[in-house]
């Protein structure tokens, strides 16, 4: 497949890139800036461009097959996560491009219904980048004319191993034996690479061990 991944520096999207390259695909990794370009995987296509541009975006995605963001602003810079979801859906609108979206937990339900950012205990720090997921998949859902998927994480993202592994659901918080809702990051993109090459999902899914 032809991929062209936005947020290829950061801590997600670089893994889904690896992970990518590694099955063999031909992967187009976009920088803000061709500053980041050092960090960028060498076996991948360097191209700089802003996520939040609709033009950029339709002139990367034009001739590939998928198209995934996997951005994530700074803290401050939250209301960003919705401008690209926003610039992402203008741009692929009727190209026939699909779209797969890095998303947040925040939306999933609990047990008894609640969205887990409405729960008690979630960490007031982690709010504003929870809302803004949250809202990145209602600009998501409110589109029409695109093909996309919007894989939401467990409550625990983080470095780790790959283990090819994971369990799936759909709109609420998986949980496991111990309580613990996680998963690495590179099972993440094993997750994320897996719903690219064989599309079982429309809307939102999510995965966790």
């Amino acid at each position: 497949m032809r991929i062209t991944v936005f947020g290829a520096t950061g801590a997600t999207g670089s893994r889904v890139v690896t992970e990518a390259l590694a099955r063999g695909h031909q992967v187009t990794a976009v920088a803000r800036s061709a500053d980041r370009f050092p960090a960028l995987h060498p076996k991948a296509i360097h191209r700089a461009a802003e996520a939040t541009d609709p033009a950029a975006i339709a002139e990367l995605a034009e001739g590939q097959d998928l198209v995934i963001t996997a951005t994530r602003p700074r803290p401050g810079r939250e209301p960003e996560l919705v401008q690209v979801a926003e610039a992402m859906l203008t741009a692929l609108r009727e190209t026939g491009v699909r779209l797969l979206m890095v998303g947040g937990s925040a939306s999933l339900r609990v047990a008894g219904g609640e969205l887990l950012v409405h729960t008690a205990d979630f960490p007031a720090h982690l709010r504003p980048i929870a809302l803004a997921c949250k809202d990145q998949l209602a600009v998501a859902e409110a589109s029409t004319g695109v093909d996309w998927t919007y894989l939401s994480p467990p409550m625990l993202l983080e470095p780790g191993v790959r283990t090819g592994r994971y369990r799936v659901g759909k709109d609420e918080l998986l949980v496991d034996e111990r309580g613990e809702s996680a998963i690495s990051m590179e099972d993440f993109a094993v997750a994320l690479l897996d719903e690219a090459e064989r599309p079982r999902h429309r809307g939102r899914f999510t995965v966790a061990y």
